[in-house]
């Protein structure tokens, strides 16, 4: 059941931008799972959920593939440090970065778990995204941006 419980909520998190406990306790109740509060508080802790930024000062869940609590925020800053400029031709999404740090910065975006986001090639200073629509693709942009203006 909690196993069960800890799949649902990586789910939730990655498909929805979850503010607060509350809001995941509400997707969970959705889901078919009874929780209370406490319950969702000890999940978050043993699933080691993070608040990464998504911009205008709020943040959001997301599960980071890394045990380093202050990962979010070392992406955050390789982000803001590597990059220049991106543009979109469709669902292609060019990102150019400081020389040197296409991989770093490829690396930081990926962490997001943007669903959005099919993968990545990144060269020296230049990332490719292949994302799924013309429409995700002006989403993630927007996503990019909150992050970039924290």
């Amino acid at each position: 059941m909690k196993k069960d419980r800890h799949q649902k909520i990586k789910e939730l998190v990655e498909q929805y931008e979850i503010e607060t406990q509350e809001e995941l306790a509400d997707k969970l109740k959705e889901a078919g799972y009874v929780v209370t509060q406490a319950t969702v508080s000890r999940d978050i802790r043993e699933l080691k959920l993070s608040k990464i930024p998504m911009g205008a000062g709020r943040q959001k869940y997301a599960v980071l593939s890394n045990n380093d609590h202050y990962l979010g925020d070392k992406y955050i800053r390789v982000l803001r440090d590597g990059f220049v400029s991106m543009d979109m031709a469709q669902n292609i999404l060019v990102i150019k970065t400081v020389s040197g740090m296409a991989m770093a910065v490829a690396a930081a975006l990926d962490a997001m778990k943007l669903k959005e986001i099919v993968g990545s090639i990144a060269g020296d200073d230049t990332i490719m995204m292949a994302v799924r629509t013309v429409e995700d693709t002006q989403a993630v942009m927007g996503k990019i941006r909150n992050v970039l203006e924290g």
